[in-house]
């Protein structure tokens, strides 16, 4: 089984395959500006949001990840679905990576740590490391309450399949021009956002905790992750599926788990106040691989 200290975050290797990838994605994503329509930028703005709220925010995050809340098996595969079509890799590779985010936030061994630079924090993991390609073994020892789900193992081994059809989709209802917006702009756009969320919320901002790591509240990055950008009380409190704790800290992620609780498709749903202890108990999720204690 791979340990902690195999974990290689700077390797001088570069994924070749990933960055061919993401610089066709940014060439092709530029000719969206001369291709505009409305229709072509309301499918932009609604996978937008099918993908990085639905899937990502509340999908592999909040749920797989931090299991701030319970939901049927029909609702999680779902939501691991969409997630998909942010294209950040499978579910299993993106809990992983962002489960050794949080056992090692801002240091050598974490994935992305902006102690490593602006740039690595934020595009430059990616193409370098074991970041994006997480052996089986890191997988099951991170994972360990849902890697052995044969949904989701096909989901991360597949997960681009899911863009190749709405893509398809896309192309017969608004041509290439559709595809190029609501497909390659959109995806970059979702990336960038996201990885701001790894980089400059550990650099610029405001901090409610004092964690032991650099974590801040920073409201512009909030704005473009549906709330994802209050990363400070997120750190402090990781099992809270609401991050937003202020009235001003709107979290758009956090007012449609509400929804789904309100239907009666979630349940559990543990959210953090401050008339909690600070000390609550990190997610289960967490709490059953051997973090911190294996390096």
């Amino acid at each position: 089984m791979q340990n902690v200290a195999e974990f290689k975050p700077k390797s001088e290797s570069i994924n070749w395959s990933t960055l061919i990838f993401v610089i066709v994605f940014h060439l092709v994503a530029v000719t969206a500006f001369f291709t505009f329509s409305w229709s072509n930028l309301a499918a932009g703005l609604l996978l937008w949001w099918v993908a990085g709220s639905l899937g990502i925010g509340i999908g592999y995050h909040r749920l797989l990840t931090h299991r701030g809340f319970k939901a049927p098996k029909w609702l999680e595969y779902t939501l691991s679905v969409l997630g998909t079509l942010a294209l950040q890799s499978g579910p299993l590779s993106w809990v992983t990576t962002h489960r050794i985010h949080h056992a090692f936030t801002d240091t050598d061994k974490d994935p992305h740590s902006p102690r490593n630079g602006a740039y690595w924090s934020h595009i430059g993991w990616i193409f370098r490391g074991t970041a994006q390609l997480q052996s089986w073994a890191t997988m099951q020892r991170y994972c360990p309450d849902f890697a052995n789900d044969r949904f989701h193992q096909f989901l991360n081994k597949y997960y681009y399949v899911s863009t190749i059809i709405v893509a398809g989709g896309l192309f017969a209802i608004g041509g290439w021009s559709m595809v190029v917006w609501a497909i390659f702009l959109r995806t970059v756009v979702g990336w960038h956002f996201t990885w701001l969320v790894n980089s400059a919320t550990h650099l610029w901002g405001s901090r409610r905790f004092e964690t032991r790591d650099d974590s801040r509240n920073n409201a512009l990055v909030a704005a473009v992750t549906w709330g994802e950008g209050w990363h400070n009380n997120h750190h402090a409190h990781p099992r809270s599926a609401k991050h937003g704790l202020a009235w001003y800290e709107f979290d758009i992620n956090w007012i449609e788990i509400r929804i789904l609780e309100k239907l009666g498709l979630v349940s559990n749903v543990y959210a953090y106040s401050d008339r909690q202890v600070r000390d609550e108990p990190q997610s289960e999720a967490i709490e059953l691989t051997p973090l911190r204690d294996a390096a």
